[in-house]
């Protein structure tokens, strides 16, 4: 019996040795696994090689890259904020840039804001702060990667709650709009 203990002792000594200390994500890393695969959705949808294609092609406004990232962009955020927050029921990307009074002032480029609705049960403050750090950290890894330094921001949020969606009110009126309806890209 005595050896047994001990060969479990040296296994249980062993296994603690190589374990690694667990680390909430932060939003830096987290904007990083945004940005990584947004960009990598939008070289699959291009069929470009790699992201570094998908890059120049930002830099250079092609309008396809744009969209495809600013898409794959928001559907990374929503799944981040969502499973970041459980209050959050649903997140919808609408493209209200694209309306034909904002036609006149071009597409949607590479640093026009991802517009995004969340559902969630209700707002809090700890969900504006979550947005507004994300918001940041995407703004800065993302400026540096297009090469935009005046670039002020990223994500454009509007939180509505279970009234708003029942009263149609607000942003909450969008999600039963027959005419600009926003995309959900993530939901519980």
């Amino acid at each position: 019996m005595s050896k047994v203990s001990a060969v479990q002792q040296v296994n249980a000594t062993e296994v603690q040795a190589v374990e690694a200390p667990f680390r909430f994500p932060d939003t830096n890393s987290t904007a990083e696994i945004i940005l990584n695969e947004g960009l990598a959705f939008c070289a699959r949808k291009m069929r470009l090689n790699d992201s570094k294609e998908v890059v120049k092609r930002l830099q250079q406004s092609d309008t396809s890259a744009c969209q495809y990232c600013r898409y794959g962009l928001a559907k990374k955020v929503a799944e981040s904020v969502g499973n970041l927050d459980d209050n959050i029921k649903s997140v919808y990307v609408l493209d209200y840039d694209a309306t034909p009074h904002d036609l006149c002032f071009g597409p949607a480029n590479q640093t026009s804001p991802i517009h995004l609705i969340i559902w969630a049960e209700r707002e809090t403050d700890a969900l504006i702060s979550l947005v507004a750090a994300l918001d940041r950290a995407l703004v800065n890894r993302y400026a540096d990667l297009i090469s935009a330094p005046g670039l002020t921001r990223m994500l454009d949020v509007h939180v509505v709650d279970d009234q708003d969606v029942e009263e149609c009110v607000g942003y909450g009126a969008l999600l039963s709009s027959s005419h600009n309806r926003p995309i959900r890209v993530w939901e519980r």
